[in-house]
């Protein structure tokens, strides 16, 4: 015979979209800038519109994305920033580079997130055309330098929400 046990509801940490005054660091690749510049502006735009202050938000260019993870690893290691933010564009190309560089990207930028714990944002395109690079980075809806922004306000909301205990 199963027993029956009361049900309790489960602690929801959920981070709040409030940026008031984190700090945020952005690591750009400068390798198809004319995408990436945009993708910046898109994160910019959005740490302003909830509330951060842009003026404190510090910008680094590093010459392309296979760069990024070194940047970010010296920023998140720094203690200066609540989160770092990283914005690029690989482009599928003509032979295995891509593959390499959008492995090796994807990878350092996931490793210091977990390795230091100061959440790491994955906003690097890696698209098959330019065509769609350029969709991913047009103001508004679906810039993904925005996405990302975004989605850094809410991971350090989360997790001093569920360091502090306070669901």
């Amino acid at each position: 015979m199963a027993t029956i046990r009361s049900r309790a509801m489960p602690r929801v940490f959920e981070g709040a979209l409030c940026a008031g005054d984190l700090r945020f660091g952005i690591v750009a690749s400068r390798f198809n800038e004319f995408i990436v510049h945009y993708l910046v502006r898109g994160a910019l735009q959005c740490l302003g519109t909830y509330g951060a202050d842009t003026g404190r938000v510090d910008v680094v260019w590093v010459p392309g994305a296979f760069e990024i993870p070194t940047a970010a690893a010296r920023l998140a290691k720094s203690g200066r920033y609540d989160a770092v933010i990283c914005l690029g564009a690989v482009i599928q190309g003509e032979t295995s580079h891509f593959d390499h560089v959008a492995g090796e990207v994807t990878r350092g930028v996931g490793a210091v997130g977990r390795e230091t714990g100061v959440p790491t944002m994955f906003g690097v395109q890696t698209t098959e055309t330019l065509e769609q690079a350029v969709a991913r980075s047009n103001d508004g809806e679906g810039n993904k330098g925005w996405e990302a922004a975004l989605a850094a306000i809410e991971m350090v909301s989360a997790l001093a929400l569920w360091q502090s205990g306070s669901a």
